[in-house]
C-alpha cells in the first residue's frame, strides 16, 4: 500500500451520500434491510407508523375506487343469527341490491353478516371493512371484497368516502360511533348531504327523545339537525329513502 493510499481517509458511499472517516457505517443498506437481526423499535416510532396509516389509505382507495353507488349498513356485531333483527339485516341488504348499490359492513358477524349476506343473495358487491381488534372477529363469508385495517380514521373515510347512503341497524358503542360522527360531517358540511335511516323505531326511539328533548331543548342542536336522519321499521321506505336522497 502506498504512502497516499494510507494517507486517504477510509470512504462509503450509500446512494447519493459519501460518509468518511467516523462516520462510516458498518456493512451496506441491503445488508442492513435483510438482516434478520437487529433492533426492531423502530417499528412503534411515529414516522413508521406515517408509513402505515399512508398504505392503509393507498389499499383502500385501490380497493375500492371502482366500486359504483354503495350504501354503508350499520349493526352490532353480537345480533344473534336467528334473531329477527338478522333477518332484517339480510332483507335490507337484498332490497339494498336490488336497487343497485353495492353493500359496505364492518365486515364482522352479526348485523353486518347479515347485511352482507342479503346482498349477496342478490346478486350485489358485498363489502367487508374490517378493524384490527384484541378480540378476533374475522371476516364473514359473504364477503366479496374485504380489507383489514389497523386504524379506525382511516376504516371510518372508507364507509363515508364510498357511501352515498347510510343505513344504521341496532348496534352498540361502535354503531353509534359511527352513526354520530356521520350525523356531525353533515351537519357541519364536511361532507355532500347524503341520508342516514335509523332501521328500528322502538330501539332508537330513545335515543331520538333524548336528542330532542334534552340536546336540542337546551340549545346543543337545532331543531333542523333532527332533519339530519330518518327512523323507520320498514325496509322498502329505508331503501326508498336512501335512493330518493341519493339520486339514484
Amino acid at each position: 500500500m502506498t504512502d497516499k493510499a494510507s494517507r486517504e481517509p477510509k470512504e462509503q458511499r450509500l446512494g447519493p451520500v459519501v460518509r468518511r472517516r467516523g462516520q462510516v457505517q458498518p456493512g451496506t443498506t441491503d445488508q442492513r434491510l435483510l438482516d434478520t437481526a437487529g433492533p426492531s423499535d423502530f417499528i412503534h416510532k411515529d414516522p413508521w407508523r406515517v408509513m402505515r396509516i399512508q398504505s392503509e389509505f393507498v389499499e383502500g382507495f385501490g380497493a375500492l375506487a371502482e366500486l359504483g353507488p354503495a350504501v354503508s349498513v350499520f349493526g352490532s356485531a353480537r345480533t344473534p343469527s336467528d334473531s329477527p333483527e338478522y333477518e332484517k339485516g339480510v332483507r335490507i341488504g337484498r332490497a339494498l341490491a336490488d336497487a343497485g348499490f353495492a353493500v359496505i359492513t364492518g365486515g364482522g358477524p352479526g348485523a353486518m353478516e347479515a347485511a352482507n349476506k342479503g346482498a349477496l343473495e342478490a346478486g350485489g358487491t358485498s363489502v367487508g371493512l374490517g378493524i384490527e381488534l384484541p378480540f378476533e372477529q374475522g371476516m364473514n363469508q359473504y364477503v366479496d371484497i374485504g380489507v383489514n385495517f389497523r386504524y379506525f380514521f382511516v376504516r371510518k373515510t372508507m364507509f363515508v368516502k364510498y357511501a352515498t347512503g347510510f343505513v344504521v341497524l341496532p348496534g352498540g358503542l361502535g354503531t353509534l360511533d359511527e352513526l354520530f360522527e356521520a350525523l356531525t360531517l353533515v351537519q357541519t358540511q364536511k361532507v355532500t348531504r347524503f341520508p342516514i335511516v335509523l332501521l328500528g323505531t322502538d330501539y332508537w326511539k330513545g335515543l331520538v327523545d333524548w336528542v330532542r328533548g334534552s340536546v336540542v331543548a337546551e340549545g346543543k342542536a337545532s331543531e333542523r339537525d333532527l332533519e339530519l336522519f330518518h327512523v323507520t321499521d320498514d325496509e322498502e321506505e329505508a331503501v326508498s329513502l336512501v335512493t330518493k336522497e341519493a339520486g339514484a
